[in-house]
């Protein structure tokens, strides 16, 4: 087998990247994804495809990448795949079919992901194919990942499809969570616009559990599927952290990403610290640490209370957020938020790691007397997030689990008939692309449940 070492995606100069929110990977040239699409040995089990939590049939596209035939590469990734613009920009690949590519064990797994976007990017708009209408309607509230997926799923199999979404834009966290310069929102945009060719109705500004009930959906509709995420940040619950300059990353993120805070006269602006500790050490902390650097921050620095190890954001997150500059203070948790009004500093404490906790990582204990003090004028807070307790609220009847997660079967089915859940809503914040295979597999469970509930097609 000859040796042939994987290409590396085109980048923004870093000395652009400061103070821009321009894409910072440009993926790859024409030459680079033909030189990329040769590395595949087409394997006969396709052992990627395993890893792929909606099934893209991934050797299937690159041969048509190698045969330079981008629309046909993209028309074989759409067969389960109907955000591969995004897919090929923010999932974890290097955990997932990239980890069980047979390259690997030599020179590097093919490079998936970035091929899947110059795909998305490089293959037009292939028709897709539907269904005739069945006469079925279904209501999907949410418009994130899992939302748009089961939608368009529904969508192809002839039913009619109504998406519910709070905010006045469509896509969820694509649109209000991940930042431009990862995930440019024209794409996003690009994506629902297929939707909608699909037939998908979307109503915006439309809140589930307080504008319309879920008693109404289901009224209304044949099936409702629940894919509202986790949208309710996690804190850190130490004193001091009701101060001026203290948010969460989802609302920072949310005031710049949709609300476009850093433009001078934005209606919602938001806070331009020049010390910035951001808390966390997963996407979306590296997220909001980038972000504070183009919002113009001077230092930021990412406090996390285990190593770099067991950091859980994506390598190229990690290795871009050091290029641009920030500092990473590891072994280090705070346990106060010092000021007056205002934020001034945080105090941390070190860390060791001990014994393996219920995560699988090894559990980290203070170190006594280790107290230390960060000077900032900013405090971002990036430590997960749980589902809105505001759907549970307004139906008593829908079960939850003790973490506020919707209760499902293996179906992805609610204690509600009718009503189906996955994304975030139930396993709380995840992937974009497992939140899509979530998506997948609902619609699927939903046109069965129809089918037997006797609301077949009707010809």
């Amino acid at each position: 087998m000859p040796k042939m070492e994987r290409q590396h995606p085109l980048e923004l100069e870093l000395e652009l990247r400061r103070t821009t929110f321009s894409e910072v990977s440009g993926g790859f040239d024409p030459a680079r994804a033909r030189l990329e699409a040769d590395r595949c040995l087409n394997c006969k089990n396709a052992p990627c495809r395993r890893g792929c939590p909606v099934g893209v049939d991934i050797p299937g596209f690159i041969r048509k990448l190698k045969e330079g035939d981008a629309e046909g590469a993209l028309s074989v990734i759409k067969q389960t795949n109907n955000l591969p613009a995004v897919c090929g920009r923010v999932c974890p690949q290097e955990h997932q079919c990239e980890a069980l590519c047979v390259r690997g064990r030599m020179e590097g797994p093919v490079a998936i992901g970035t091929l899947e976007r110059y795909a998305a990017d490089h293959g037009g708009n292939p028709k897709e194919a539907t269904q005739k209408p069945n006469g079925r309607k279904v209501a999907v509230v949410g418009s994130g990942p899992a939302g748009l997926t089961c939608a368009a799923d529904l969508a192809k199999a002839g039913t009619a499809v109504t998406v519910f979404e709070n905010l006045h834009r469509p896509g969820g966290v694509l649109v209000y969570g991940i930042p431009e310069f990862r995930l440019p929102k024209d794409l996003v945009q690009r994506e629902i616009e297929g939707l909608t060719d699909l037939g998908v109705t979307f109503r915006l500004n439309t809140v589930a559990g307080k504008t319309v009930t879920l008693e109404q959906l289901r009224r209304d509709f044949d099936a409702v599927f629940l894919g509202t995420g986790a949208g309710l940040p996690m804190f850190l619950n130490i004193p001091g952290e009701n101060l001026n300059g203290v948010c969460s990353a989802n609302e920072y993120l949310t005031r710049i990403n949709l609300m476009k805070a850093y433009l001078p006269d934005a209606v919602t602006p938001v806070q331009r610290g020049k010390q910035v500790i951001v808390v966390g050490a997963g996407n979306v902390a590296m997220d909001a640490a980038r972000t504070a650097v183009r919002m113009g921050a001077e230092r930021v620095t990412v406090v996390y209370r285990r190593g770099r190890e067991e950091m859980p954001a994506r390598r190229e997150e990690v290795r871009h957020a050091e290029e641009e500059g920030v500092v990473f203070c590891l072994l280090s948790n705070p346990v106060e938020v010092l000021g007056r009004d205002h934020v001034e500093a945080v105090r941390c404490i070190r860390m060791e790691l001990g014994e393996p906790d219920a995560s699988g990582r090894r559990r980290p204990v203070p170190v006594p007397g280790s107290e230390f003090e960060i000077p900032c004028d900013m405090l971002i807070v990036s430590l997960g997030t749980v589902p809105n307790p505001m759907l549970k609220e307004g139906c008593l009847d829908l079960a939850v689990t003790p973490k506020g997660t919707l209760e499902v079967d293996d179906d992805l089915a609610t204690s509600l008939p009718g009503v189906f859940a996955g994304g975030d809503a139930v396993t709380g914040a995840a992937t974009v692309i497992l939140a899509m295979g979530a998506g997948k597999k609902a619609a699927q469970s939903i046109l069965r449940w129809l089918d037997a509930q006797g609301q077949s097609d009707p010809a």
